[in-house]
């Protein structure tokens, strides 16, 4: 007797259908039991219109077109299949008008930066590879052309990036310099007899690196390089260089490398780029900032490098705040499936109820979901006021500075956040957790590049904490003998009266969930330490130590600053959102959230409150007590928490968290 005969026999017609060695069901046809949730103290629909805000209607027409049957998620594993399928559904976005949201009128878009973000993040909740695809044509390509061009640039080469005619990259990294952007090696040699600029790779590690749109789709770059004229280097600026035909060919004198496959992110294209001589027009230098005459005199209203360097880079925070958001809706949809699946999954049973126990019972499992749900609808609020703070026009140059420091803060805290959460997530899901078709494979794949791109996140934290001891210093020098003796005086009066033994073992509920104790706190740990580490980096310049290695010498304290700073950031803007919430359901469930935030960072620290006497052992005891007591309260309202992020199950789409 054949094989084939042996397992497909005519008593079972069912497995006759199917062919060897094939299993007949898929996940999908799997029926799981209900998601089992208590009716919520609050209504998950007026949530949700507070978490939209006033962009509710764009993040709706974003999410109407994602639930399109051309937008269904690709299963397959070849990544130029994939490509191809990402670079349409870009196109499609572009011919819908979402991409040119936030470019001016003359570009054909609406000039409206807020509405570009909310469109950036509601496309997160998709394929985090169309999200990426879609911020390099749009936000980085099309967004370096906007903030660092002028009126010609955006009427040549903007309109028709927004419309998906002209695909492009942003190529700013290079293989011998990633964050260290102020030395990179390409170079743009002025001719005058031309009048034109040569665009050249000197080495091989001057090759741009890590591109996206550049191994397959993008035809131009925004291309940063050293612009030399007559001899003299003027320092890095931005250049827009074409790379292939409209046919899609390579030119001349470019060299192009496909990255090949990544970890994730299979359906964007990132290539490395090298140029040998090429020739562009003078007039293609994106000139906001600085110009080169016909004649090649180079002149700029900002006559400092340093300052002119720093103020190009500091238009392009959009980056980095976008990037915070996207990874916090990572982050959302990985607990939105954790949470429906614990109310759904039973395992074990015990007592005398024979019934197993589902996993958002057990204390464990809140432990391991509730407080990076605190967290993550903390971020949420923050992140909001970042984009709002982006969006005002006109800021000076001290709102500038602290732009780019809270945008560099919360993009290295959201994204370390949602690797931590999606894979706390996968976890709790166990083996189908496992599953490529229940989303984890993917969203833990595509969002770690978000640690390391848009500015490597521990680098991202010196930059923030460089910022900070820039701004404790400033304080001083404006200051009389008189004004600082007050100053230092008021500060220990302060610190004397959160020291004292009342306080600092203090452990009444009351107490403990007082938003004004959970921000003392945590302000008190960022001056703590952006005290220690001032002092300490000024004692050893005074001691003779060069000053960039007293700064290494103090990095990991830095580090330890950047941190403390934007979780109390976060706090103070998560906290001013919940006092403006007039509905006293949600408000009352949006003070749990900040207060499990709030304690379990502190908790987190508790080693450190400790060696400064801030609390006593009693008090972190109590407060464990506290984060175990938020957690089994707010897994009641779990579900309805999750439900309020307003994800469509097209988008949600793991059969474990479906209804």
């Amino acid at each position: 007797m054949s094989v084939e005969t042996s397992v497909f026999s005519p008593a079972n017609p069912e497995s006759a259908a199917a062919p060897v060695g094939r299993s007949v069901a898929s996940t999908s046809d799997i029926k799981y039991p209900p998601i089992v949730a208590a009716t919520p103290s609050f209504d998950p629909n007026k949530m949700q219109e507070l978490l939209d805000g006033p962009m509710r209607p764009t993040r709706d027409r974003v999410k109407a077109i994602l639930t399109r049957p051309e937008f269904r998620y690709y299963k397959g594993t070849d990544k130029d299949e994939h490509r191809t399928i990402v670079f349409n559904w870009l196109l499609e976005l572009a011919h819908e008008g979402i991409g040119r949201l936030g470019y001016p009128a003359i570009a054909g878009g609406e000039g409206d930066t807020r509405k570009f973000l909310a469109a950036f993040e509601t496309i997160a909740l998709h394929d985090l590879s169309l999200t990426i695809k879609f911020g390099v044509q749009f936000g980085l390509f099309g967004g370096s052309i906007q903030q660092l061009g002028t009126e010609h640039h955006h009427e040549k080469y903007l309109k028709p990036c927004g419309q998906g005619a002209l695909p492009g990259c942003f190529a700013m990294t290079e293989l011998g310099h990633g964050s260290n952007v102020r030395d990179i090696e390409t170079t743009a040699t002025y001719d005058a007899a031309t009048q034109t600029f040569e665009i050249h790779s000197p080495t091989q590690s001057a090759g741009k690196t890590y591109i996206g749109n550049a191994a397959c789709h993008g035809r131009m770059a925004t291309v940063f390089a050293q612009l030399i004229v007559a001899g003299e280097c003027h320092g890095v600026h931005a250049f827009v260089v074409p790379i292939r035909s409209a046919e899609g060919y390579m030119l001349p004198g470019v060299r192009i490398e496909d990255n090949g496959n990544k970890l994730g992110l299979p359906g964007v294209d990132n290539g490395r780029i090298w140029f040998d001589h090429v020739r562009i027009p003078r007039t293609d230098l994106l000139d906001r900032f600085a110009s080169v005459s016909p004649e090649g005199v180079y002149s700029s209203p900002i006559a400092s490098q340093s300052a002119r360097f720093f103020t190009m880079l500091g238009t392009l925070v959009g980056g980095r705040v976008s990037i915070a958001s996207a990874g916090n809706q990572a982050a959302k949809s990985a607990l939105a499936i954790a949470i429906r699946y614990g109310a759904r999954r039973r395992q074990f049973s015990g007592g005398k109820d024979p019934q197993e126990c589902l996993l958002l019972d057990y204390p464990t499992h809140q432990r391991r979901l509730m407080p990076r749900l605190a967290n993550v609808y903390a971020l949420h609020f923050a992140i909001r006021a970042l984009g709002e703070f982006y969006a005002k026009p006109n800021r000076d140059e001290k709102e500038t500075r602290q732009l780019e420091a809270t945008a560099a803060g919360l993009k290295a805290w959201s994204t370390w956040n949602a690797t931590a959460a999606i894979q706390i997530a996968r976890e709790c899901c166990g083996g189908d957790g496992y599953i490529a078709a229940n989303r984890f494979a993917s969203l833990k794949a595509d969002s770690d590049i978000f640690t390391t791109f848009e500015g490597d996140n521990t680098v991202l934290m010196q930059l923030l904490a460089k910022n900070l001891l820039m701004e404790y210093g400033g304080k001083f020098k404006s200051m009389s003998t008189l004004d600082m003796v007050q100053f230092f005086g008021t500060q220990s009066m302060d610190r004397l009266a959160e020291m004292n033994p009342l306080v600092t073992t203090k452990v009444d509920k009351d107490h403990l969930r007082d938003t004004d104790f959970h921000l003392s706190a945590l302000r008190y740990r960022e001056q703590r330490i952006l005290e220690g580490a001032a002092k300490r980096m000024r004692r050893l310049v005074k001691s003779g130590v060069e000053s960039y290695q007293a700064y290494l010498q103090c990095q990991v304290r830095f580090g330890e600053l950047a941190e403390a700073s934007v979780e109390r950031e976060i706090a103070e803007r998560f906290a001013e959102s919940v006092i403006k919430v007039v509905d006293p359901a949600i408000r009352t469930v949006l003070r749990d959230l900040l207060d499990l935030y709030c304690l379990s960072t502190i908790e987190k620290h508790d080693g450190w409150y400790l060696e400064y006497g801030y609390l006593g052992g009693k008090k972190t005891k109590m407060i464990r007590r506290e984060v175990d007591e938020l957690c089994e309260k707010i897994r009641h309202q779990a579900v309805a928490l999750v439900d309020s992020f307003g994800i469509p199950e097209e988008l949600l789409s793991a059969p474990i968290a479906l209804r």
